[in-house]
């Protein structure tokens, strides 16, 4: 039932929370989702955009979730596994620099970017000389720092958990190798570098949810992948729980489980 009030803004988001509340319910929509996506994986989709001109493997739904979740959230660190061509971090630090903007016109006070505290740290087991040069020329380079390694690596953790004992809000998106193990050890080293109320986004845990043919020159396939590892991980850590609410209005997220909000 809609409630009828004097605040049209309150209005229009009651109205859209009563109809995402409704999505799930729609079994063939759900179904022509997993169908489109499965097309979607197929043709490479993914590839087809770029951030602030930096190539991003994503889906345009999935960016907007981000830069909702960095915006809500407003975390002065961002870690990333997985760098590839550098869109990714691109988007992290483009929004980053927002908030720096907003609160520097809240404040009256204009904040220089190379001192500012919020940071993007990408890992990747390897950072190509191409895009490593195409990062550090960004515009927005001053905010990302990135690690080359295994991001299982002992060494590598050790870094990271360092970074972040700098930082007080703290979000965490894991997208570099997709099999359940490394998914898993991935979470239990840096889930729990997530701030109360922030988040861990697990990319492709949708690979669960594809045939295997999908990924055919890929280690990863339904049984073992990101979304399993989730489940496995959440059963031992009550502090994380699946946000339903990205999931159920986005309907063709990469990620579905895969948005982890720490509760306490």
């Amino acid at each position: 039932m809609n409630t009828v009030t004097n605040d049209p803004v309150a209005e229009f988001f009651a109205e859209r929370a009563e109809q995402i509340r409704r999505y799930p319910d729609d079994a063939a929509w759900r179904e022509l989702s997993n169908r489109w996506l499965h097309r979607a994986f197929e043709q490479r989709y993914m590839y087809n955009f770029t951030a602030l001109g930096r190539p991003i493997i994503q889906t345009p739904v999935d960016m907007v979730a981000m830069q909702e979740l960095i915006w809500s959230v407003r975390p002065d660190l961002i870690i990333e596994t997985g760098i590839a061509h550098g869109g990714s971090l691109i988007l992290s630090a483009s929004m980053l620099a927002l908030l720096d903007l907003c609160d520097a016109i809240e404040s009256g006070k204009m904040l220089d970017p190379k001192v500012s505290r919020r940071l993007v740290l990408g890992v990747d087991i390897d950072i190509r000389a191409h895009n490593l040069a195409a990062i550090e020329k960004h515009p927005l380079a001053s905010r990302i720092r990135m690690l080359q390694g295994s991001s299982i690596d002992a060494r590598t953790i050790q870094q990271v958990r360092a970074c972040a004992a700098e930082h007080t809000t703290v979000m965490v998106c894991l997208d570099s190798n997709h099999t359940h193990e490394h998914v898993l050890r991935e979470l239990e080293a840096y889930a729990p570098l997530t701030s109360v109320g922030s988040y861990c986004v697990v990319f492709d845990t949708v690979v669960e949810d594809m045939p295997k043919a999908v990924f055919p020159d890929r280690p990863w396939g339904p049984g073992d992948n990101p979304k399993t590892a989730v489940r496995q991980y959440l059963q031992g850590h009550p502090e994380f729980e699946v946000d339903p609410g990205i999931e159920h209005k986005l309907m063709l997220s990469v990620a579905p489980e895969g948005y982890l909000r720490r509760v306490r």
